[in-house]
């Protein structure tokens, strides 16, 4: 590249561009490696430029996180907006219609975080780790598929053989297709919506995995854990549980506060758990504060963040996870 060439590139968006291209490079290698065909390029690396690029096969998505007082800055925060977008296409090579754009705007405590934002987009297949995976780009800021648990699902399909599994808050049963790839007994999963238990049911035949042992229930997870400690005589050896920071619905008892209500629930976890069961309890709230009173009855109890965090995230702050263990007797 000519000394003019250089400096274009050096130029307002080429800090950039020349992170993107750095990252790609290395992270695609990555990738083939782990058998993933979805997985983070960018990471709001450069605090310039707060995106976060995403491949999902030959398709892109692209989430902006605008910075405080950005309505103040418009044309500004457009023009960085289009310099990100070409750069995307340059490095990456997916065209302008195969880039789906979101803007990530923070969501009053309590609502819904996966609220339509698009109609009818076109869903695809994505691979990881040797399992496949139906993914929306379009319609919701969530795609279907949360690529920072990925480790946490590997530990899940290498523990579940012959176990009865349990996933709560399951959104689209990524975790149960991994339970059940790595031979689970039978497992139940729980979701208050119907459209991601569909979701979830799609994702177990794709994978060949569909089967009446692998049971979908919806139902407000939070009532059902509690009338299931108080009431049920089903006990599971390997368990997900990673639920919103805060919900409410017409379809809930209530509001569901993951600080406020974790001691209880996870008490009520414990109740189902059998003797040596494995829980594996995550949080996307980053000021969570694990109460000492919530894991008593637990024989140990380890933070796997920021190890659970998978390479392609530059952030580590994306969740918290840890992995409980109750007594074998």
């Amino acid at each position: 590249m000519s000394d003019e060439g250089k400096q274009e590139t050096q130029g307002a968006g080429g800090m950039f561009e020349n992170r993107l291209r750095k990252n790609a490079k290395r992270l695609r290698k990555w990738a083939r490696a782990q058998g993933l065909t979805a997985f983070r390029v960018y990471d709001r690396d450069i605090p310039e430029y707060p995106y976060a690029v995403d491949l999902y096969g030959d398709h892109a998505h692209v989430v902006e996180f605008p910075r405080r007082k950005a309505h103040a800055k418009g044309s500004t925060e457009s023009a960085e907006r289009d310099e990100v977008l070409a750069a995307v296409t340059a490095v990456l090579g997916v065209p302008n219609e195969r880039i789906s754009v979101k803007t990530h705007t923070p969501q009053p405590w309590g609502r819904s975080q996966y609220q339509r934002v698009g109609q009818g987009s076109e869903r695809l297949v994505v691979e990881e780790q040797g399992l496949k995976f139906w993914v929306n780009l379009g319609d919701y800021l969530d795609t279907g598929l949360f690529m920072d648990h990925r480790n946490t699902r590997a530990r899940v399909r290498s523990e579940a053989q012959g176990k009865h599994f349990l996933n709560l808050f399951a959104y689209t049963g990524a975790f149960t297709v991994y339970a059940a790839a790595g031979g689970a007994a039978s497992s139940v999963s729980v979701d208050l919506s119907n459209t991601y238990l569909d979701w979830a049911e799609d994702n177990l035949v794709l994978n060949g995995l569909a089967d009446p042992r692998h049971v979908l229930i919806r139902a407000d997870a939070k009532a059902w854990l509690e009338d299931q400690a108080k009431h049920g005589d089903e006990r599971y050896d390997l368990i997900v549980c990673d639920p919103p920071s805060f919900s409410t619905s017409k379809k809930m008892s209530g509001t569901f506060d993951v600080q406020r209500d974790h001691v209880r629930m996870l008490e009520h976890l414990r109740a189902l758990m059998a003797p040596g069961g494995v829980l594996y309890f995550s949080t996307n709230f980053l000021g969570f504060e694990l109460k000492d009173s919530a894991t008593r009855d637990m024989e140990k109890v380890e933070e796997l963040t920021p190890r659970s965090i998978p390479e392609d995230f530059h952030r580590k702050e994306i969740h918290r996870c840890w992995r409980m263990v109750a007594p074998s007797r």
